[in-house]
């Protein structure tokens, strides 16, 4: 009686694991995926360390929408059209990895970089200095990156100064952006046509930023398809400045439920 009974518990124990994991899978499929910044590509709208849930309803499904893009989904279902300014997170073009990134350039447009400012078809985007953005110079995060500064040098333990601006896309959107210089090929490029069916996206930290501006034989994006798209990035859960989540003194409870604009 007694081994029937451990028996019978060992089996609730599996069933109770099994759709814990199933319903789960399918939260993250069809609701929100978990994300964690691991770079400071998109400071300060996100930090190093920030951890947010991914709208996966905004822009419908595809089957990069399933864990190991397992989803048996051909281009796109209960598709949406992105809006320009939107933080995203998308599938890589060729690496088998996440990242997230400001959505600039829509189908058809042009878009180029001059001395640091952002042309999109063949327009000045609007742009006004907002102070500086200060951090420490120290190591960040689980990969110990540390930060570039327009200030550089700069000694760890110092402050680590970038330029901020309020940056307004042609519909509307207001953002703020970080620039260290105005030199450089990612200040000064070609202008990029958006292919149809694909869009342009580009990092908030402007000079630290593998985005669209490079192509992917250099290590950048590219252009990224509407099918590569995993959902928007509406609102950061929790925030830790530390190489752990359970460094509790880390914390950034001022970070804690903020909208991501």
């Amino acid at each position: 009686m007694a081994k029937k009974k451990t028996e019978g518990g060992v089996w609730e124990t599996v069933k109770t694991i099994f759709w814990a994991l199933l319903i789960a899978g399918v939260f993250r499929t069809l609701f929100f995926q978990p994300f964690w910044i691991p770079s400071g590509s998109m400071k300060d709208t996100l930090l190093i360390g920030d951890f947010l849930f991914v709208n996966k309803m905004a822009y419908g499904y595809s089957k990069y929408s399933c864990p190991f893009s397992a989803c048996p989904i051909p281009g796109r279902i209960l598709e949406r059209a992105p809006t320009r300014g939107d933080v995203v997170v998308f599938r890589h073009p060729t690496k088998d990895v996440d990242f997230i990134k400001r959505l600039i350039g829509m189908p058809g447009d042009t878009i180029q970089v001059t001395d640091g400012l952002l042309y999109i078809n063949g327009k000045p985007v609007q742009e006004k200095p907002d102070g500086d953005f200060s951090e420490v110079m120290a190591p960040q995060g689980p990969q110990q990156l540390m930060p570039r500064c327009s200030n550089a040098p700069v000694g760890e333990g110092d402050t680590c100064i970038k330029h901020r601006y309020i940056e307004t896309l042609p519909n509307g959107v207001s953002h703020e952006i970080l620039k260290i210089t105005d030199g450089g090929y990612a200040n000064n490029t070609p202008v990029f046509t958006v292919p149809e069916g694909e869009y342009f996206f580009m990092g908030d930290n402007r000079d630290n930023s593998e985005d669209s501006r490079f192509s992917q034989s250099v290590g950048g994006v590219g252009y990224v398809p509407l099918a590569n798209l995993v959902g928007r990035a509406d609102r950061i859960m929790f925030s830790s400045a530390g190489r752990s989540l359970f460094y509790f003194w880390t914390w950034r409870s001022d970070r804690f439920f903020k909208a991501i604009n």
